[in-house]
């Protein structure tokens, strides 16, 4: 078991790997810088999750960081220890394996989540998904305070559109700050996620003379298309998307109305 502090760096990209690491208290934060410099969050892990496990595959060196946001406890496996317990405990090389299938899917839902849903769709579904929204045994739905330069690199947006919806989830009862260091996420913000608005950002505001109106959007970067104008363009080439056809559902989102 190795403990760590909050902001403490437990592995950093371009270091050898060494195993794996299994999170017993805490979360673990993975980034990725590129050579220009610039910071992409892969994501944020909890209690039960593994990390680092690149270097099974015969990954030389690791590709991502990590970094504790809280202070953590985790087991660190070693290669050969993990390969020797896998070959000789069917039922641990069978839970590991569904584990490594169930991120694989997280990974396809975020490509698909990115490719059609608007900006506010992708934050609420981040938020919700921390929050462990729908699992077993989570009776308190709440994150760590993340900064929204962090929450923009996991949605993939500005920090000024991150700042934009959070104000209106705020306002609207989705969240709340007033719990010490966390963030509390209240259920009903899976109406945005759910909300079948044909990839138009979910606002509404009042002209001068008191009339709801719709379409208004945060700034963008210049240059950049509105969300809207992005959520409808094919995700590839040569691929048409009929304007009658329901957006995709994503596993996560069938799990987070399940529970499963």
């Amino acid at each position: 078991m190795i403990s760590f502090q909050t902001k403490e760096t437990i592995f950093a990209q371009g270091d050898s790997t060494d195993g794996l690491f299994f999170i017993q208290t805490g979360k673990v934060q993975l980034s990725v810088v590129s050579e220009a410099g610039k910071e992409a969050t892969l994501g944020i892990l909890g209690v039960g999750d593994f990390f680092g496990e690149s270097g099974l595959a015969g990954q030389v060196l690791c590709m991502s960081s990590a970094i504790a946001m809280s202070d953590c406890v985790v087991l660190h496996i070693e290669k050969n220890a993990m390969m020797r317990a896998m070959g000789l405990q069917p039922k641990l090389s069978a839970m590991f394996v569904k584990y490594l299938l169930k991120r694989n899917m997280r990974y396809q839902d975020d490509l698909v989540d990115q490719l059609f849903n608007s900006s506010e769709k992708r934050l609420a579904r981040v938020l919700l998904l921390m929050a462990q929204f729908g699992q077993k045994g989570v009776s308190e739905m709440s994150v760590p305070r993340l900064s929204q330069e962090t929450l923009a690199e996991m949605v993939g947006t500005t920090r000024s559109r991150v700042s934009f919806f959070m104000n209106r989830f705020r306002k609207l009862g989705f969240i709340n700050y007033d719990v010490g260091d966390n963030l509390h996420v209240h259920s009903s913000l899976l109406n945005v996620v759910l909300h079948d608005d044909g990839g138009n950002e979910m606002l509404t505001t009042k002209s001068p003379t008191g009339r709801s109106r719709r379409g208004v959007e945060p700034p963008v970067r210049p240059g950049e298309p509105l969300d809207k104008e992005r959520a409808r363009r094919p995700p590839l080439p040569g691929f048409e998307r009929s304007e009658r056809r329901r957006r995709p559902v994503l596993g996560s989102e069938i799990g987070v109305v399940t529970g499963k």
